[in-house]
């Protein structure tokens, strides 16, 4: 019933492997010595696309410990791995939904209040992670880009208790990013801890912070691969990630109680305690993140490490992130399988949320709602798409997004925000930019998004349409299509969406020139908007651009109209909607914003983005040398 541990989970996939074709092979040992130095992520990157099997590093170089690398690499590798769990989680949220169910098929739920008592973690006294102590140098020193600040660890389950209320029961499991080494970090004795707006952690810090006292914290790497799943769930404020995590497990989660600090997991690999002072803060990064761009170097919490421990046997399980897809897009998957059918409980009205991982998660979310307000009024003007499209806003994470494009169901009845190129030809066919355009300018957006005006300051655009189709979209362009000096290359995207390159703006970002308060001012004063209101000025009323819904400036268009997935990733992490959307017969009128022709997005990059993630070119050769037949790692296909 579930796996209590990483090293039972790799045995289990080692097991399975050893029969069968080699092309079903789940797991993979590697014991030619391999650097943590960007090879290790290297090959994790070309494993996730290749689909591959997780891969056992049995001698890193320079590591004490093994390295685990795509263990949730593909979805029948998560399936067989919570094969034991996952259909009881999702009848746990069956009852969450309605209940009753339990009272009409009995049968069906007759296990969930056994599941349910697998909620509560377990009190123990000791267990196997407190085999040995170590200084925190020997954990291995895994990096992922070139321009990384340091080592990183990339799949940790970091774990807080609420400072008033100590105990399980009011604890935060969360996977923020921490810093090994590097920057001014004190070797041996300090960590870098960084989490994002809206992470149960700040909850914590901010309670610690009043009592003017330090935030007790441990980290877990390691053990049932549900601690990791928990992590980032996006589960209600209240509720203990332990909790899922036990279900998930099929376990009750062990938890060592600790004198002056948090419980800590007992079946852990590896677990790093240590506090965060009040006001101790250090600069962190720059690091290769989930968008596909490095986050620059910006003062974060330091965690004072006080022990360093490690199980017997332990793993040290990875991942690697940077432009999407990448392995965490199956965290994505495996989020919405589980909690997918609750959104119609949190936001009544609404279908699917899709936080689109091509374009990094946060930057876009599609959504499907219901028009339900004055029922015997035929109108296609949104209202209660409006009034959804703010409860998404409110909740968590989804509040850091950039865009939201909400269309009503009725109107298109199966469609589903995970579908992506249909939903957005269903919207395009019908939005009215002159009516259908909301912003939400001086608030918040991801820590991680470099588009807007300031660190965590941003701006939103709700597109919100409804109604029947009010245009044909196009899919090829005109034999002739005159641009302004300094515009070329058009190309289709999709149907209604063409890109342009525009004028390239200089000077172009750099992981070496932090973004500064000066640099976000130029972000604000946009001086390279006067291209693009040179672009809209030139448009006439016949030219054949207005044919196009939507236009993209980008600094490359064969890239942008290459695949969906470049387009999504160029438009929305490159602008930042209330200074880069534009549109041709713009105007306002009572504060709202609209146009009459086309909208134009400016996707360019600009001086005060971050640079994109790039692979060093002699760790690729390196890489290639290892993976040609023959090699060391030739067997794996890559």
């Amino acid at each position: 019933m579930g796996f209590r541990s990483l090293q039972a989970c790799v045995e289990a996939l080692r097991r399975e492997s050893a029969v069968g074709p080699a092309a079903r092979r789940q797991l993979v040992t590697i014991d030619h010595p391999v650097d943590p130095h960007l090879e290790i992520a290297e090959v994790q990157r070309r494993l996730f696309r290749a689909a591959g099997p997780a891969v056992l590093f049995t001698k890193p170089r320079g590591s004490d410990f093994p390295i685990l690398c795509n263990l949730y690499g593909t979805q029948p590798r998560i399936e067989r791995i919570f094969a034991d769990t996952l259909d009881r989680v999702k009848r746990l949220v069956e009852l969450k939904i309605d209940p009753t169910a339990a009272l009409r098929t009995p049968w069906r739920y007759w296990r969930s209040p056994i599941d349910a008592l697998s909620m509560l973690p377990k009190r123990v006294r000791t267990g196997p992670v407190l085999f040995r102590s170590i200084p925190l140098s020997r954990l291995p020193q895994v990096v992922s880009w070139p321009g990384d600040g340091g080592p990183f660890i990339t799949l940790p389950a970091v774990y807080s208790e609420d400072p008033t209320a100590a105990g399980t029961k009011h604890s935060n499991l969360g996977m923020y990013r921490v810093q090994l080494a590097g920057n001014d970090y004190e070797p041996d004795r300090e960590t870098g801890l960084h989490y994002q707006l809206h992470r149960g952690i700040g909850v914590h810090h901010a309670k610690a912070l009043a009592r003017g006292e330090p935030l007790k914290v441990a980290i877990f790497v390691g053990g049932s691969p549900a601690l990791a799943v928990s992590a980032v769930m996006p589960l209600p404020e209240g509720l203990p990630e332990l909790t899922f995590a036990g279900v998930l497990a099929g376990h009750r989660i062990p938890m060592i109680s600790r004198q002056g600090g948090p419980s800590i997991y007992a079946d852990a690999d590896f677990v790093i305690e240590g506090s965060v002072a009040p006001a101790a803060v250090k600069p962190e990064g720059p690091f290769g993140d989930h968008l596909g761009y490095y986050a620059r170097r910006h003062d974060f919490p330091v965690l004072r490490v006080s022990h360093v421990w490690h199980r017997a046997g332990a793993i040290w399980p990875i991942t690697v992130v940077g432009r999407p897809p990448q392995e965490d897009t199956l965290f994505g998957w495996l989020v919405h399988e589980l909690t997918g059918p609750v959104i119609p409980t949190v936001l009544p009205g609404v279908s699917s949320v899709h936080a689109v991982d091509a374009s990094g998660v946060h930057p876009l979310l599609l959504a499907v709602g219901s028009e339900r307000y004055l029922p015997w009024k035929s109108s296609d003007r949104p209202a209660e798409l409006l009034t959804q499209s703010a409860a998404i806003l409110g909740q968590g994470q989804l509040s850091l997004a950039k865009y939201l494009f909400i269309v009503a169901g009725g109107d298109a009845p199966g469609l589903d925000a995970h579908d992506v190129a249909p939903f957005l030809s269903h919207l395009l066919a019908r939005v009215d930019w002159t009516r259908d355009c909301h912003f939400h300018t001086e608030t918040t957006i991801d820590t991680l998004d470099y588009s807007g005006s300031g660190f965590n300051a941003g701006s939103k655009l709700v597109v919100a349409a409804r109604g029947p189709a009010r245009r044909a979209l196009p899919w090829e362009l005109p034999a002739l299509m005159p641009l302004p000096d300094g515009f070329r290359n058009p190309r289709v995207c999709l149907p209604g969406v063409v890109a342009i390159e525009g004028p390239r703006v200089e000077p172009r970002p750099r992981l070496d020139t932090p973004t500064d308060a000066a640099v976000w001012q130029t972000a604000t004063t946009a001086p390279w908007s006067a291209d693009i209101g040179r672009f809209c000025g030139t448009v006439d009323s016949g030219h054949p651009i207005r044919d196009w819904p939507l236009v993209v400036i980008v600094d490359d268009a064969d890239f942008a109209a290459a695949s969906l997935a470049n387009f999504l990733w160029l438009t929305f992490t490159r602008s930042n909607p209330a200074a880069d959307v534009h549109g041709i017969d713009a105007f306002t009128q009572q504060k709202h914003w609209g146009c009459r022709g086309p909208l134009v997005i400016d996707a360019r990059l600009k001086p005060h983005h971050a640079p994109p993630v790039e692979e060093d070119p002699a760790v690729t050769a390196a890489v290639d040398a290892l993976c040609t037949r023959g090699g060391p790692l030739g067997d794996l296909g890559l």
